[in-house]
């Protein structure tokens, strides 16, 4: 799955726009590898993204294209 994609599903970023930016700023990593938003994201990659001051580290436990409100929190582990 895209990483701007996961990241929209995963409700780490609200819009998958805003994941595409924070792509193209550079502030999102994947495996300690600066992404893009089209690199592909697999169960066990350690995401981290910067949001001004704070710096969010997960790791990705499940990939599903669709999710519940509810079940979005299933799918990665805050580090």
């Amino acid at each position: 799955m895209r990483l701007d994609k996961f990241l929209k599903v995963s409700r780490l970023i609200k819009r998958r726009t805003v994941a595409n930016e924070a792509c193209d700023a550079g502030r999102v990593t994947v495996n300690g590898k600066p992404a893009k938003a089209s690199v592909n994201v697999k169960v066990g990659d350690i995401i981290e993204i910067l949001f001004g001051t704070k710096t969010v580290k997960v790791e990705v436990l499940d990939i599903q294209d669709t999710t519940k409100k509810e079940e979005a929190k299933e799918l990665f582990r805050y580090l």
